[in-house]
Order: C-alpha cells, then structure tokens, then sequence
C-alpha cells in the first residue's frame, strides 16, 4: 500500500521539486539582468521531470553519521548537469543574454504551473482521505 501511495505521489514531488528550482533559476536570471556577460539559465523541464521520475525508482540514500563526510545537500544537485544557457533573440552590447520579457513570461508561466500542481496534490490528497473515511 505505502509503494503505491509513494508512486502516486512522486511525481507531484518531483514536479513541485523541479519548478521550485527552476523558479530561482528564473529570479537569478532576473536579479542579473544589468551584470555583463551574465548568460540566461533555464532547463527543459519535461525532460528533466522524466529523467528524475526514472532515475527515482533505484536510487539508494547517502547516510552519515559526522557532519565531516560527503555533503548530502541535494537542493543544489536537483537539476544537476541538465541547466541550458539561451540563445538571445537580440544580442547586447554588454554580451548579456537576459531578455526581461522572455524571463517575466518564463517566471509567470512557472508560478502558474507550481500552483496547479500543489492544488493537484491537494486534491489527491483530498481524495485519499474521503476514501480512508468511507465505510
């Protein structure tokens, strides 16, 4: 029963996990609009969802047992070696590939799907606890 609640679950996980770093992605791209030859990041998300949805299902935890061994932070590993750098439309002179216009696109664009995915969940979630309390 708990493999197929986590099976039903994982991939709103992974989603929420995905477009959450790809939101800071985004805001990064953002917040350097101004810097030169600061190259816009982003990532393919559909493909990154399906790698991680794939790669989920065998992989094996890191334990520690002192804070001097490996660094399990796996925040800033979500997207790993999957970020792309933009092709600008219009090149700058300051060789910035930051297009605000693509970026306020791309970041409203994400904030809308983060939030349908955590009301997808919150209606899985809705819908396992009314059948928990059917009888």
């Amino acid at each position: 029963m708990i493999n197929k609640l986590d099976k039903a679950l994982n991939f709103h996980h992974q989603a929420l996990s995905l477009r959450a770093a790809r939101q800071e992605l985004l805001s990064s791209n953002v917040a350097n609009a101004d810097t030169p030859n600061f190259k816009a990041k982003d990532i393919d998300f559909t493909s990154v969802l399906r790698e991680k949805l794939s790669s989920s299902t065998n992989k094996a935890g890191l334990v520690t047992t002192s804070p001097m061994h490996i660094n399990t932070d796996t925040e800033g590993m979500i997207l790993g070696g999957s970020i792309l750098y933009r092709v600008p439309l219009q090149p700058s002179a300051d060789g910035n590939t930051v297009d605000m216009d693509m970026e306020r696109t791309r970041f409203a664009d994400n904030s809308i799907k983060y939030d349908a995915s955590i009301t997808f969940l919150t209606n899985q979630f809705r819908n396992l606890l009314s059948a928990i309390q059917e009888r």
